[in-house]
């Protein structure tokens, strides 16, 4: 699993007028995104489906009630930037923390969401997991083995969105330790005119 730097982060409660109404919250308490893949919840299939699409595998833990999950839809996933993103390059699964819908890991083991997020090590929402996308290289082993990278808790905008560049481009694969590649990242966007100490506190997103 490829080491990932923790940013605590100070949250504003500010939003723009256009971004006050609410996001749709469905029956388990959960905020919804209508790009969420509507998964059997048979992580083998999902990830040959991924695959199919020539796109990457993740999976959000969420809970009722979690103020960072919320957080993350009405502002990181209102910027157009980070959503094209995700939704070109990924295929997103959404998890209950306490859930009692029924999961069949990837080896094969049936368990329900709440028994699964005790499995896997999953303590805190939103956690971000990242998959390989073919079966070969998940090899059967369960997702706390086999996945990528874990993100535990809120991201703002910024690193939330290198996040996902860094899995989309396979930034791991010539760098393992994300906090190293985001430098590099950021040492770009600098020589770009990029203000690095603006964008990582800022609910927006404005650069190319």
């Amino acid at each position: 699993m490829v080491p990932v730097f923790f940013l605590s982060v100070s949250v504003s409660t500010q939003a723009s007028e256009k971004d006050n109404h609410p996001v749709a919250v469905g029956e388990d308490g959960l905020h919804k995104q209508p790009w969420f893949l509507q998964s059997f919840l048979i992580l083998n299939e999902d990830v040959e489906e991924a695959a199919a699409a020539k796109k990457n595998y993740v999976i959000i833990w969420e809970q009722r009630g979690c103020p960072y999950c919320k957080r993350t839809h009405e502002v990181n996933l209102r910027i157009p930037k980070i959503v094209n993103l995700i939704k070109s390059k990924f295929t997103v699964v959404q998890l209950n923390l306490w859930g009692d819908r029924e999961v069949t890991d990837f080896d094969g083991k049936v368990l329900k969401e709440k028994d699964l997020a005790q499995k896997w090590g999953v303590r805190f929402t939103p956690t971000i997991q990242f998959f390989p996308s073919s079966l070969k290289k998940i090899g059967g082993k369960p997702g706390n083995e086999a996945e990528l990278v874990r993100v535990p808790g809120y991201f703002k905008p910024f690193h939330f969105y290198m996040l996902f560049k860094y899995v989309s481009t396979k930034g791991y694969d010539k760098e393992p330790n994300f906090q190293r590649w985001l430098i590099g990242e950021g040492d770009k966007l600098r020589e770009q005119g990029v203000d690095i100490n603006k964008a990582l506190w800022s609910d927006t997103l404005d650069f190319d």
